[in-house]
């Protein structure tokens, strides 16, 4: 005997507005009238307690979800979190965008409650914080999906929407981010190079960008650092081959280039080898090395370098050994050692060394699954947290020095808040191969992009 269809469908609970009291059981809603009054004292004093206005509907902006939908990794790690404050900033944050329609139109909503449960102190959830609702979510808008191998390092122009990303298939690529195409089957947006760099003879491990965008330079494993002109964004990705692009090599090292640093101060360039030295050039000509560091390897192989922002004198290395050191560029001589905890004779290696833009620390990322900040004024350690579930390989910090970003090879990106040091937002960018994920993550200096650069031969810039 077949069941009869029902006349109308059964209507679909509303989901609750964050931040508004338990929906009532049934009896509430359906009782007597005594019932609805208590009901109806209760919300009122609901209210009196949060100091809220007898009509605020949420805190949540309109015409968006309260509640943000977790992907599945996230949800898998839904024990692992804890819920916490997040105290109001002065003016406009780089995150929270330009305008404010844009801190109307976009809304974090529970994955402002998210944190890894790393030392984290009595953290409590204020709804009453308006701010908070306006916090900005990162959401993946272009893939870009050009290159043959692993794409090892990414450099964002400073004004316009361009990135150059380095790769493993011995090339570099450029692309504009305006000149898009809708992907198949996918929300995402495809992107197609509007240039290909060809001149290294290997790899390509690194590469950075000088402060007017009109330079590049990049790094790799045949030890050379081409530098290169800029070509226009709205070149014709069909032109013939325009040989002005390539200015040269800087030549000197011996071996695998694995890092690169761009100073706009003095219009610098450092680059740590494989060879065992760091060294300083000038980014205006192909002349040989201004400076060489550490040329008996005393301190074992740089694995890092990178400008301490506070002081533009300074230099912070990460070693092979273990060891962080500071140096004075103009004297060449090691001014400070960072503290470094670890068993003797098992050092931990140190893949990524980042100055804060803004505040006297240093940041290690670290193949232990650790990140750690250092006072350079001290040498001490501030601050140790496990903040991925496989080896940390990448670091950024947003221009206004208020959110790091962190890449791994567990194939998540983190975007934690300084000063809380607590996990905001997490998401998958990247899958494996060869045990290894993403090797590189990057803020656009001026515009709110963020990119990600993967083992899988993809980059992917997020909104």
């Amino acid at each position: 005997m077949c069941a009869l269809p029902l006349p109308f469908p059964f209507p679909r609970p509303l989901p609750r507005p964050l931040g508004s009291p338990p929906a009532p059981p049934p009896s509430f809603l359906h009782g007597s009238g005594p019932n609805r009054s208590k009901l109806q004292d209760m919300l009122a004093n609901l209210r009196d307690a949060e100091d809220l206005p007898p009509m605020q509907p949420s805190v949540t902006p309109p015409g968006r979800p309260s509640v943000a939908r977790l992907n599945e990794h996230e949800a898998n790690r839904a024990d692992e979190v804890e819920a916490m404050t997040f105290p109001p900033t002065s003016g406009k944050s780089f995150i929270m965008g330009a305008d404010e329609a844009m801190e109307n139109e976009l809304g974090l909503g529970e994955l402002a409650g998210l944190t890894v449960a790393n030392e984290a102190d009595n953290l409590t959830y204020d709804i009453t914080n308006n701010k908070d609702a306006l916090r900005k979510t990162w959401n993946p808008k272009f893939t870009l999906r050009s290159h043959f191998d692993a794409i090892r390092g990414l450099a964002f122009h400073p004004v316009e929407p361009v990135l150059v990303t380095a790769s493993e298939d011995h090339t570099l690529k450029m692309w504009n981010l305006q000149k898009t195409a809708p992907a198949k089957k996918s929300a995402a947006l495809d992107v197609e190079p509007i240039y290909t760099f060809r001149a290294h003879r290997g790899s390509v491990l690194c590469v950075v960008m000088s402060s007017s965008g009109e330079q590049c330079f990049s790094g790799g494993v045949d030890g050379t650092i081409q530098s290169w002109n800029t070509p226009n964004p709205n070149i014709d990705p069909y032109d013939s081959y325009e040989p002005s692009v390539l200015r040269g090599a800087l030549c000197g090292h011996t071996d695998t280039v694995w890092g690169l640093v761009y100073s706009a101060a003095h219009h610098r360039l450092l680059s740590c080898s494989g060879d065992g030295t760091v060294r300083l050039w000038d980014a205006a000509n192909t002349s040989p090395a201004l400076a060489v560091f550490n040329e008996n390897k005393e301190l074992g192989i740089p694995s890092s370098v990178d400008l301490v922002c506070s002081e533009p004198a300074h230099m912070v290395t990460s070693f092979s050994t273990g060891q962080t050191g500071l140096f004075n560029m103009e004297t060449r001589q090691l001014v400070l050692s960072l503290e470094s905890i670890g068993e003797p004779g098992a050092p931990c290696q140190i893949n990524k060394v980042l100055s804060h833009p803004t505040l006297p620390i240093t940041i290690t990322a670290q193949e232990d699954r650790h990140i750690k900040f250092f006072d350079n004024n001290t040498g001490k350690l501030i601050h140790s947290m496990v903040a991925h579930l496989d080896a940390v390989t990448s670091l950024a910090v947003d221009p206004n020095g208020l959110y790091l970003m962190s890449g791994s090879h567990d194939c998540s990106i983190r975007l934690w808040n300084l000063e809380s040091k607590t996990c905001i937002q997490e998401f998958t960018a990247h899958r494996k191969k060869f045990d290894e994920s993403i090797h590189d993550v990057a803020f656009h200096p001026t515009k709110c992009y963020i990119a990600s650069a993967g083992a899988d031969a993809l980059a992917k810039v997020f909104v």
